[in-house]
């Protein structure tokens, strides 16, 4: 059974670092992408930050530019999240994704939603100023 577990998830102020996992199981071969996406109260959840596992290209919202950073652990078949200089709109339940569907969009919507089929359950961030 597939599974994507997420921790690392808390309550910082403002300026403040976190960083993210995601341990995945159950995969009969390796996802060509995966990605962590966002979803704030009464929003629309989005893309964060996502990385194509071959060749390690990674790719960011305009948000988080310079601040997060995505990266695997493949013989640990871990995701993480590295997050620096949090502001109070980082705040959000975040959630780890996977894509099982094949590569195309990993290469034309690395941040699209409906590029990932596998889900974690999310792990909320508090970022207060």
């Amino acid at each position: 059974q597939v599974q994507l577990m997420e921790s690392g998830g808390g309550s910082v102020q403002a300026g403040g670092s976190l960083r993210l996992s995601c341990a995945a199981s159950g995969f009969a071969y390796w996802t060509p992408c995966m990605g962590w996406f966002r979803q704030a109260a009464g929003m629309e959840r989005v893309g964060v930050a996502a990385i194509r596992t071959g060749s390690g290209s990674t790719f960011y919202v305009d948000s988080v530019e310079g601040r997060f950073t995505i990266s695997q652990d493949n013989a640990k078949k871990t995701l993480y999240l590295e997050m620096n200089s949090l502001k109070p709109e980082d705040t959000a339940i975040y959630y780890c994704a996977a894509n099982m569907l094949g590569s195309g969009n990993c290469y034309t919507k690395p941040l699209g939603e409906q590029t990932y089929n596998y889900w974690g359950q999310g792990t909320q961030v508090t970022v207060s100023s």
